[in-house]
């Protein structure tokens, strides 16, 4: 009986030991299960900490580009600006310097002209004849005239009448003439682009006062003719320059001389016509 009585309590202090064990382990895993929770919200808070700071950076990225892209805005207008200003001549054999452009657009002062305007006629496509220029050409209007010679000269004139056979708007002089007349146009003008003169920009040379009515010749012979200071004949070369005739010379320059005959061309007579266009609505 004693001896029941003695296992009885050993399996019971082995019972309640392993119980104290349980109990301590169970603690330990409730503390270490506290701790797991305490680091996991640490964890999270860093997570969320990290994400701020990505966030701050990639708006301060976006902040220094929208800054960059402000201070960039003024070059993108002006290559806005440049695309429509070639767009008038893409597909020019002659105008490619946008300083050209710039010049013709000012000089022409038509914003309407230059944003309809297109190459109606291109001497190397169409071929170099007076009469498929003016197939062309006559009953147009407002007319921009380019001329590129063989040695590199590019110079031009405009003028809003225009040729035309319509002898209504001839000089009265030559309104009873059947096949040849000059057309007044006060707003008419040559111009030079390029020349052998480094020091020689390029300018617009208006219509002398009380020249008026010489402005441009209408002849099927003749290619574009302004006054006789620039005359292309029925194969549209060669050429032949009388400038000051018509038209005003630079300053400094007197009419009659070499250097006024040469200015446009590089020579009186006898120049030969690498490309003509002429552009109009």
């Amino acid at each position: 009986m004693d001896s029941n009585n003695q296992q009885i309590n050993e399996l019971i202090k082995t019972i309640n030991e392993k119980d104290n064990l349980i109990q301590e382990l169970y603690k330990e895993n409730k503390e270490l299960l506290y701790k797991n929770e305490a680091l996991y919200k640490q964890i999270q808070e860093k997570d969320k900490q990290i994400f701020e700071l990505h966030k701050q950076i990639q708006e301060k990225k976006i902040e220094e580009k929208e800054k960059e892209v402000e201070k960039m805005k003024p070059v993108f207008d002006e290559i806005e600006e440049m695309k429509k200003q070639f767009q008038s001549f893409w597909n020019s054999e002659i105008v490619k310097d946008i300083e050209y452009i710039k010049k013709l657009q000012e000089w022409v002062n038509d914003n309407d002209f230059f944003s309809k305007m297109k190459k109606g006629f291109s001497a190397k496509r169409d071929g170099f004849d007076s009469e498929t220029w003016h197939k062309a050409v006559d009953g147009k209007g407002k007319t921009l005239v380019i001329i590129k010679t063989k040695q590199n000269f590019i110079f031009g004139g405009f003028t809003q009448v225009g040729w035309t056979n319509d002898k209504s708007k001839w000089r009265k002089e030559d309104r009873n003439d059947d096949n040849d007349g000059y057309i007044p146009d006060s707003n008419a003008f040559v111009f030079s682009l390029r020349n052998d003169k480094g020091d020689r920009k390029p300018k617009k040379f208006t219509i002398k006062q009380g020249e008026e009515e010489y402005a441009i010749f209408y002849d099927l012979s003749y290619g574009p003719v302004f006054g006789s200071d620039i005359e292309l004949n029925s194969n549209l070369q060669p050429g032949y320059s009388n400038f000051g005739n018509i038209y005003n010379l630079p300053n400094g320059i007197e009419y009659d001389t070499n250097e006024a005959r040469s200015y446009l061309a590089g020579s009186y007579n006898n120049w030969i016509v690498d490309e003509l266009e002429s552009y109009f609505i």
